[in-house]
């Protein structure tokens, strides 16, 4: 492996590899390296033709397995850990992960290198709160802190969550982000003309994070954070629903979803890797009415309406909020 590349080692039961391989494919859809024992003398002697095995791999406990991702000099630890952490809090997938290759104290503090101002869509700058006297563009600026919480607007999937806002959002609708991360994309809706937005995450330093960097761009007042399963924690009905979470997630709360959307509407997922694209589109489509589909190095993220819902008229983003 070439210097200054980190390996990422995550340690699940065995019985929940194949849903923890496939969300570590969300951070390096090139490909990782798995370790599971449970087949082990099938395996050699179908390959091998061979039943004398070694006895450490004969002791290897079978009852947990590994997955293995390898990084990028560019791809940033902390990022990558806190995506994975939070895609495997909710899918209920108990884990453990190791860097091996990175000292933790290093990935901790040093992850800001690779968080630079980043514009997106047509109207936000992504800037990282300890940058001043940024030329933001005339776009409007949001400030952002990830701390260990998902969401720099750096991933695909974030930014394709915000570009879809950005064309459906209108001045004064309400916005639930559900799975909230670092809180980006509700602030960036309020940010851009969003009455009010919660968000809500099952991980506590999460909805901590979205507090703490709501406060920062002063829309503490119109942003609520709440930690807690969003079926049970969540209440009232609002215009704009987001959820940049993994494509099992989607496919599981997307019925509960329409509880929670006003008449005409608009449900935007992503965190969804393109071979699992064709499964939600299909699995949501019981429900609603895909409107629009992007993709981008690999992820997909959807926008839909609930099926015969009557939409009300909702203009054109570039017609009333042009700055988003």
């Amino acid at each position: 492996m070439m210097d200054n590349w980190t390996e990422i080692k995550i340690a699940v039961s065995a019985a929940d590899i194949d849903r923890a391989s496939d969300i570590a494919n969300e951070v390096v859809p090139y490909g990782i390296y798995i370790e599971d024992y449970r087949d082990m003398e099938q395996v050699v002697e179908e390959i091998a033709h061979v039943d004398l095995i070694d006895e450490d791999l004969l002791g290897k406990d079978r009852s947990r397995a590994f997955v293995h991702i390898y990084l990028e000099p560019d791809v940033s630890p902390a990022e990558a850990v806190a995506f994975l952490s939070q895609r495997y809090e909710g899918e209920g997938i108990a884990h453990e992960i190791e860097l091996l290759d990175c000292a933790e104290e290093d990935w901790r503090n040093n992850w800001k290198q690779y968080f630079h101002p980043l514009p997106v869509g047509k109207g936000l700058m992504i800037v990282p709160s300890w940058y001043e006297n940024v030329d933001t563009q005339g776009r409007v600026a949001l400030q952002i802190d990830p701390g260990l919480a998902f969401g720099t607007g750096g991933h695909e999937t974030t930014r394709l969550c915000l570009e879809m806002c950005e064309k459906y959002m209108k001045p004064g609708d309400s916005v639930l982000d559900v799975g909230c991360g670092s809180g980006i994309l509700g602030i960036a809706a309020l940010l851009c003309g969003a009455k009010e937005a919660v968000g809500v995450d099952i991980d506590e330093k999460a909805v901590e994070t979205a507090r703490e960097n709501a406060a920062l761009n002063g829309v503490g007042d119109r942003y609520t954070a709440i930690c807690g399963s969003f079926t049970e924690k969540v209440r009232g009905k609002y215009d704009i629903v987001l959820a940049n979470i993994v494509a099992d997630a989607i496919l599981f709360l997307s019925e509960g979803v329409r509880d929670f959307m006003k008449p005409g509407a608009v449900y935007i997922m992503s965190g969804i890797i393109d071979t699992r694209a064709e499964e939600v589109k299909r699995g949501v489509s019981q429900y609603f009415d895909i409107i629009e589909e992007r993709q981008e190095n690999g992820w997909t993220c959807f926008s839909a309406r609930q099926r015969d819902a009557a939409p009300n008229p909702r203009p054109r983003a570039a017609e009333v909020n042009p700055r988003f």
